[in-house]
């Protein structure tokens, strides 16, 4: 199947770069490419594309405003194209909120090379968004989360997820109640990103949520978000959990890596449930089968409701998922299951 690309972007050399970036590729072809939201209004009638690449910047109508009328009139997959800023950040979590299935950032200088360096990761990035799943974008209902009876405090959530991720874990958290056991999340991001994203969670959810700082201390009632471009992992110090942050190395072909994550919590895997959400490839699944074969509770999100359903099928495939659940299902399961079993644990 040829994945037909259209590219929206106002800087003529990032249409022309990566325009050419497609037409080199043997299973696509560039049906067109729009330097505003009008031109690509059109073209996308009358193209009909499979994937759109989008630029949050652009005169006339914003990017924003153009993706959240593209998703109610035709929904498309589309990758955005941000820029590598606290205020790109914002706008690109935006975009993820109403439809867009992944971004790429664009280089701050060297444009033309920076471009050109990341052509592989352009490229895969254009297949995996041509695989995913988009729907029309419902206003969300309100999440009223119960408040838990008193869990034992070793208690751990562990979440991992990628394309599709942000959205997914927003809808996991916000039904969490403030008294929940401590959260620990592994999403797909780079740097900067993650501390926008983490912000994000922090002002919509019952817990706390921030971005995972080395050393600290993981407490119930909050989440700690993985670092872009640093793993997170698990240690135990004396009594407590602690957070280990990590920079070496790409595992499971990320970084941060959900896997790093899940395999860190294996010592203590009775204490522990975790799910892993929608997402493309393999990180998560190797991790959550040690914690399965080890005592631990976990979950993967259903086919139906992912974006790309490809870490859990393989999660899935391995035998590392005790239970598959539908995306609004994952927090009832995972916080009845330690409501039931949390006779023994330390409090």
């Amino acid at each position: 199947m040829t994945i037909r690309v259209l590219v929206v972007d106002d800087s003529a050399l990032i249409r022309s770069l990566i325009g050419a970036i497609v037409e080199q590729q043997p299973d696509m072809q560039l049906v067109g490419a729009a330097p505003d939201a009008y031109a690509a209004r059109d073209m996308v009638n009358k193209y009909k594309p499979d994937v759109i690449t989008l630029d949050i910047e652009m005169p006339k109508v914003d990017g924003l405003t153009f993706l959240d009328r593209l998703m109610k009139a035709r929904p498309t997959p589309v990758l955005m194209i941000s820029t590598l800023t606290e205020q790109g950040a914002d706008a690109t979590l935006r975009a993820l909120e109403l439809g867009a299935v992944d971004f790429i950032a664009k280089p701050k200088l060297g444009i033309s090379e920076g471009i050109q360096q990341y052509q592989d990761v352009i490229v895969e990035k254009i297949r995996h968004v041509a695989k995913a799943k988009v729907k029309r974008v419902n206003v969300s209902t309100v999440v009223t989360p119960t408040r838990l009876p008193l869990l034992s405090t070793e208690k751990i959530i562990a979440i991992g997820a990628s394309i599709g991720g942000t959205e997914a874990i927003k809808k996991v958290l916000m039904a969490m109640p403030a008294n929940s056991p401590a959260v620990v999340l592994t999403q797909h991001m780079p740097p900067g990103f993650t501390t926008s994203f983490a912000k994000r969670l922090n002002s919509c959810c019952s817990l706390g949520v921030k971005e995972a700082e080395h050393g600290e201390r993981i407490l119930p009632g909050n989440a700690y978000l993985a670092p872009g471009a640093m793993h997170l992992k698990i240690v135990k110090s004396g009594a407590d959990y602690r957070i280990e942050l990590d920079g070496e190395g790409i595992v499971s072909g990320h970084k941060p890596s959900v896997d790093v994550m899940f395999e860190s919590l294996v010592p203590f895997a009775n204490n522990v449930v975790a799910a892993i959400l929608t997402g493309m490839g393999k990180d998560g699944a190797q991790g959550l089968l040690h914690l399965k074969q080890n005592g631990g509770f976990t979950l993967a999100q259903d086919e139906a409701s992912c974006v790309v359903f490809g870490m859990p099928k393989v999660a899935i495939e391995l035998n590392a998922v005790t239970q598959v659940k539908d995306i609004h299902d994952i927090t009832p399961t995972l916080l009845g299951y330690l409501t039931q079993n949390n006779a023994g644990s330390r409090l």
